[in-house]
């Protein structure tokens, strides 16, 4: 008895295994696109919320750091 799973071309798993799995060149090019891909988007995601955590206390919000006196 096949299920309609199967009838229909198979559920998720079996379409991604079509496409991205079948060839290994494929398959590794999808690996290494998607740690590129997902490196970035961690990175991103850490820094806005180090940024967001510490307001006001990094070199750039203090406005006095960095600044010479002027001489008149």
């Amino acid at each position: 008895m096949e299920t309609a799973a199967r009838r229909s071309g198979g559920g998720l798993s079996e379409t991604f295994y079509r496409m991205i799995m079948r060839r290994n060149s494929v398959y590794v090019t999808f690996i290494i696109a998607g740690a590129f891909f997902g490196e970035r988007a961690v990175d991103y995601g850490v820094k806005k919320i180090w940024e967001y955590n510490n307001v006001g206390k990094r070199y750039e919000d203090i406005p006095v750091l960095g600044q010479r006196p002027t001489e008149e």
